[in-house]
């Protein structure tokens, strides 16, 4: 016979064991919620379109129960709704809302293999033309980056470490998550984020031609100590408190200590 929790649509209570007592643990609590949101997630990326009646039948949820998770997940960005399509004639009211996964939510879904893809392309590359080609996309594929942090960090000044905050702004916006300190030899500049990691550690060139875009947005021979690429937890350039300036279309030298 099924509790009475199953039988009101309710998801049973989460609980521990504790000093022979049963209590419910916010622990319990929060891995029963990320549960059912996992099952609402996979429902939407199997159907599509649904309505919130149509989810709480298919995983025995009460309307109240679901209206819960879908209100929680548009909060996060994780769904969209929409009136329901209705072709031909409808009856009185307003059309049911169905519950659609947003890009963000689609893209965090099952296993993509962007990455395996361009790695393959790059050995492609490689083979096919060498080294020199392998550089020449890597610096093709940092020009439109570099334009972009260039135009943000147009009221920056001349001042290298001043340059290097805001270019850390710019690169957060980007996705970078970075930021700038003033350290005793100059400057730093970290990265906690890098998007072509898993590429990069195959293909430094990808790192090199990042570093030199750094340096020319600074303004400054910078030196490359550490990448996420290879292992370390952050991507780390150091900026020299008095180096040369770097002159512009001539090949930058970076320095690293993680080999």
């Amino acid at each position: 016979m099924k509790n009475a929790a199953a039988l009101s649509g309710q998801q049973p209570m989460a609980a521990a064991a504790v000093g022979g007592s049963v209590v419910t643990t916010p622990v319990a609590l929060a891995a029963t919620e990320t549960s059912t949101r996992d099952r609402v997630t996979q429902l939407l990326l199997e159907r599509g379109a649904t309505t919130a009646a149509q989810l709480g039948v298919a995983l025995g949820l009460s309307p109240a129960a679901i209206r819960r998770h879908l209100d929680a997940m548009l909060a996060d960005g994780d769904v969209v709704a929409r009136e329901q399509t209705v072709r031909g004639s409808r009856g009185r009211g307003r059309p049911a809302k169905v519950f659609l996964l947003t890009d963000a939510a689609r893209g965090r879904c099952g296993t993509h293999h962007y990455d395996n893809m361009a790695t393959a392309a790059l050995r492609w590359i490689a083979r096919s033309g060498g080294s020199n080609a392998v550089e020449a996309f890597a610096t093709e594929q940092v020009s439109a980056l570099e334009s972009r942090c260039r135009a943000a960090m147009e009221d920056a000044g001349d001042d290298p470490l001043a340059r290097a905050e805001a270019l850390a702004g710019a690169l957060t916006a980007e996705g970078y998550a970075a930021n700038a300190t003033t350290i005793a030899s100059g400057g730093q500049l970290c990265q906690h984020h890098c998007p072509v990691a898993h590429v990069a550690a195959e293909f430094p060139q990808l790192c090199e031609a990042e570093t030199a875009v750094i340096s020319r947005l600074v303004g400054t021979h910078v030196q490359r100590l550490a990448t996420i690429a290879h292992g370390d937890g952050v991507c780390t350039t150091h900026i020299p408190t008095q180096p040369s300036r770097a002159q512009s279309g001539n090949p930058v030298t970076t320095v690293r200590t993680d080999r």
